[in-house]
């Protein structure tokens, strides 16, 4: 496979990766935060740009790149720029000197993305950071997402953040900064991007992508608010999976075995990794959601045993991807821990 061929880490399935993205949905305070600080020549060393998926995290990281490449720059926003100038394709073609992009590699082995960022990908930012700028100016490390770094990488991260190199950058894009080392959160400036309300989200869906109004408010629903997921779930054609997953609990709450295996099927077929992570990430969204509701009725035992199983999917999820567990095995037991929790809450 070639190296054009081959899956991205930091980017959703049938979407555009976000270096080549030129706009950003809301965030114009985040923006004009960084876009001030670039204008005062006095960058904090490092950034860690937080947020929930698909909000514009790692938009929002190439546009603080691109400005301080010098992308020639465009008045409609803090950050905005223009697109044909010949830096920005050079950034695009991640051919920029200047730049470097760490993420989860690719195992030839395997033939899938790592599970997570090796302290190889990490030992790249201290060498990167060791040369001279090749054009004069500011030296960029993107991390996208800084969390996937195992804890090896994490520590090797360090020296970067310890000594901060002159006119060098480290933007970290982060998901769940708590799986991060305190030593590392508490080196960076932190802008954190909370998504738009779902309405306005499906909003966007139907002006912007001409998604029908009904579907874009499921989508809306199902990505939380997150724009760049929503567009993901609708691309990937996996908003079908939300309505299985409702579905899949009969009258009595508890879960029907024929609607486990259906979606188990949809999650577990050729190229099915997004479907799985999608279907793992709403199993999680459906405990933590039934633990408030049973928090909003008084009910602190049905919250717990909940939020407990959101928890417990969560974990298992990750564990399924970094120590490449079977899929229908780790799905069947995230589906084990929701049943448990609506058998013990129907008793």
């Amino acid at each position: 496979m070639s190296d054009d061929a081959l899956p991205e880490a930091d980017a959703e399935p049938g979407l555009p990766h976000p270096r080549h993205v030129h706009t950003l949905v809301g965030h114009t305070e985040a923006e004009e935060a960084a876009a001030s600080a670039i204008q005062s020549g006095r960058m904090h060393h490092a950034w860690m740009i937080t947020g929930p998926k698909g909000v514009g995290k790692a938009t929002l990281a190439w546009r603080m790149a691109r400005r301080l490449l010098g992308v020639k720059t465009d008045p409609s926003a803090p950050l905005a720029h223009a697109g044909a100038d010949p830096v920005n394709q050079r950034m695009e073609a991640l051919s920029h000197p200047d730049l470097l992009l760490v993420r989860r590699p690719y195992d030839e082995q395997r033939k899938r993305l790592k599970g997570e960022i090796t302290i190889e990908e990490a030992r790249r930012i201290p060498s990167f950071f060791s040369r001279r700028a090749a054009e004069g100016g500011w030296r960029v490390a993107i991390i996208d997402s800084a969390d996937e770094m195992n804890r090896n990488a994490a520590n090797g991260l360090l020296k970067s953040l310890e000594e901060p190199p002159e006119r060098g950058i480290l933007i970290l894009v982060v998901t769940s900064p708590g799986r991060l080392p305190t030593t590392v959160r508490s080196r960076c400036r932190r802008l954190h991007l909370r998504a738009p309300d779902e309405a306005a989200c499906a909003e966007w869906l139907v002006d912007t992508h001409k998604i029908a109004r009904d579907e874009a408010a499921l989508l809306a629903k199902l990505a939380k608010g997150a724009p760049g997921r929503a567009l993901a779930f609708h691309t990937s054609g996996l908003a079908d999976m939300q309505r299985d997953l409702a579905a899949a609990f009969g009258a009595s709450g508890r879960l029907d075995q024929s609607g486990i295996e259906k979606l188990v099927g949809k999650a577990t077929g050729t190229d099915s990794h997004q479907a799985r992570a999608v279907l793992f990430d709403m199993m999680a969204g459906e405990g933590a959601r039934r633990a408030r509701a049973a928090a909003s009725a008084g009910d602190a035992a049905q919250a717990g045993r909940w939020a407990e199983a959101s928890r417990r999917i969560t974990s298992l999820a990750r564990e399924a991807e970094t120590l490449y567990l079977d899929p229908r095995q780790s799905l069947l037991a995230a589906f084990s821990l929701l049943d448990d929790a609506a058998r013990q809450s129907a008793a």
